[in-house]
């Protein structure tokens, strides 16, 4: 299997994927597709379109067969591999992890443009700043703290289902914008984004990213260099 994604300082979507297999233990070729610009005709959208309708990463290749969308990705993988349990093995666990993740892929968008995934950088004042001037942006922050507080006392920890699955793997790019722009969190939501950053696919990821050594402008809306 081929995994194609894009820069890994930016790329929460591509994130996703490439730390639920890493993790997991699924073996898989990259495919690092560097963004450039999205639109029609640049480098990026050419290469994307050999592989996929919709020109974006991820895009999982299985024996030529291409799989786009994080979610369908995820999906694809636990039908292919039950045996890493990607899914929790109790039905109502597994009803809760498929919501929050839905949740997770769908919603939060005042947080997801307020504060784009950049590993790199260090930008406590702009979360600050964000925080006191968008209360959706609170809102969404809210209810991702909530979420992870309430998952981790019913299921025991230390991940949101106890052990790491597909809800874990959504929820990394969100540890990685709280590190990024001093989010404020709950204590056992700080401390579950702690030990998300230290498994070993998330490190990883995080290593890779801070290797990168790019600056991709038009995914940084707060800086115009590093």
């Amino acid at each position: 299997m081929q995994l194609y994604i894009g820069n890994k300082n930016y790329s929460s979507w591509s994130m996703r994927p490439w730390v639920l297999m890493k993790q997991a233990g699924i073996a898989f070729e990259e495919r690092l597709v560097r963004f450039d610009a999205f639109e029609t005709g640049s480098v990026f959208k050419n290469e994307m379109a050999r592989h996929t309708p919709t020109g974006r990463v991820p895009v999982l290749v299985d024996d030529g067969f291409p799989i786009w969308d994080t979610l369908a990705i995820a999906e694809y993988l636990a039908e292919k591999f039950p045996q890493h349990r990607l899914w929790p093995a109790e039905t109502r666990a597994r009803a809760r992890a498929r919501s929050v993740v839905a949740e997770m892929h769908s919603g939060f968008g005042a947080l997801r443009s307020a504060f784009p995934m950049n590993i790199e950088a260090r930008l406590p004042e702009i979360g600050a700043r964000v925080l006191a001037e968008q209360p959706a942006v609170r809102d969404d922050l809210a209810r991702i703290g909530q979420m992870w507080s309430e998952l981790l006392e019913t299921h025991g920890g230390p991940l949101l289902f106890g052990a790491f699955g597909i809800a874990d793997a959504f929820f990394a790019p969100v540890a990685m914008r709280a590190r990024t722009y001093g989010l404020p969190l709950p204590a056992p939501a700080a401390a579950y984004a702690e030990r998300l950053r230290a498994l070993p696919g998330v490190a990883a990821w995080i290593a890779d990213a801070l290797a990168e050594q790019d600056f991709v402008p038009f995914d940084e809306p707060y800086r115009t260099s590093r």
